[in-house]
């Protein structure tokens, strides 16, 4: 599918933002486009005054040496609008984000999206710009690839100057970033529904294939590992990568090296397997039919996310967050602090539980697939 142009051009810019003079070419590589897209993404971008072209560059209208913290400017007329700022090329917060819009929509407050490249340290010069353009409030999912750039931001978060609310981020308890409103995704639940719903069917020997480079999937791993080595009717378990590229930096000594799921499952005597996210989990089963796993006959898999998950050939069971309900009460959130809807009140840590999703992927050890029922209450 195609990306949309608008959301493509938010991104060159997010891009040229944060790390000042880029060349065409590297964002035709990075956006996965022709360079003659880019050029002339460049130069319309360049025509609404919002960067300026040179010669096979894009720079950015201020001067890079400009690129420090800013305070807010005065609010527009209307109110001004509330800035949201997410990662680019990450479709599970961007369901939290079409949340957040219908809840900004009702209240008639305007919002300005601002997408953050991967780049480290991407989300502070686009936030420092919201602020100078008069952007009153705050949404924002930080990146946050490994902890140390995730404790890198707390310090200038925790200073803005307007209200802000952090989106699917649980910042460090104690932290300059504590007494600031989130809304998460209760992620230990998640995997003890995951587990639970493995070892009701039987299965005595679980695997975790999970990400390491974003605060959800840490969150994951460290629940899988907690739960998993208390669970009475849990023999045997263990944490693999779910991609090469899926630690927060590959090639540090101390990332974990990329095993084959196969050859784990074999190894640890594994009939299940909780893979995240989506697109991961779904490459992965591919990977073990080709190895002559089936899915669920040999190995039973839940997937973590449910954004693509029903779309295998076989339907992945899945804990799925409720990813647009935490957008909205992130933005209901931010809308009483800036006085919209009722008192604020204190600083809010809000959780949400996910639920588990039953399909076709999960079935008892030797036995037949699990059917799909009732969702487990989640309360």
């Amino acid at each position: 599918m195609r990306e949309p142009v608008d959301l493509r051009r938010q991104r060159i810019l997010a891009v040229v933002r944060s790390r000042g003079a880029t060349r065409v070419s590297e964002l035709a590589a990075e956006l996965a486009v022709s360079v003659v897209t880019v050029r002339r993404d460049v130069e319309e971008l360049a025509r609404e005054g919002k960067l300026r072209r040179g010669h096979g560059v894009a720079r950015p209208v201020l001067p890079e040496t400009e690129q420090t913290a800013v305070p807010a400017a005065p609010p527009a007329a209307d109110g001004g609008p509330v800035a949201l700022v997410v990662p680019e090329r990450h479709a599970y917060l961007y369901e939290t984000l079409h949340g957040a819009r219908t809840a900004f929509e009702e209240a008639g407050v305007r919002i300005a999206l601002h997408i953050a490249p991967t780049a480290p340290g991407a989300e502070q010069p686009l936030v420092e710009r919201a602020l100078a353009q008069g952007a009153r409030g705050l949404l924002i999912a930080p990146r946050w690839r490994s902890r140390a750039t995730e404790e890198a931001d707390y310090a200038w978060l925790a200073r803005l100057a307007v209200p802000a609310v952090v989106m699917e981020r649980r910042p460090r308890r104690g932290s300059a970033l504590h007494a600031v409103d989130t809304v998460c995704t209760d992620h230990w639940y998640g995997i003890h529904l995951a587990v639970e719903h493995l070892t009701g069917l039987g299965h005595r020997r679980i695997v975790l294939a999970a990400r390491d480079d974003s605060p959800t999937a840490r969150a994951l791993r460290a629940a899988f590992t907690e739960i998993a080595a208390d669970h009475p009717d849990v023999d045997k378990w263990a944490l693999a990568l779910s991609s090469p590229g899926a630690a927060p930096d590959p090639e540090a000594e101390s990332a974990q090296e990329g095993i084959e799921l196969p050859a784990l499952l074999a190894e640890v005597g594994a009939t299940a397997a909780v893979l995240h996210g989506d697109v991961d989990a779904l490459m992965l089963v591919q990977s073990l039919r080709d190895s002559g796993v089936r899915v669920p006959e040999d190995c039973s898999v839940i997937a973590y996310d449910d954004v693509v998950a029903a779309l295998g050939s076989t339907p992945l069971t899945a804990v799925s967050p409720p990813k647009a309900d935490v957008g909205r009460a992130a933005a209901e959130l931010l809308l009483r602090r800036l006085g919209g809807r009722g008192p604020a009140g204190p600083v809010r840590r809000l959780e949400l539980l996910p639920e588990l999703k039953v399909r076709g992927s999960t079935r008892a050890p030797g036995g037949a697939a699990a059917v799909p029922g009732p969702t487990p209450p989640t309360n």
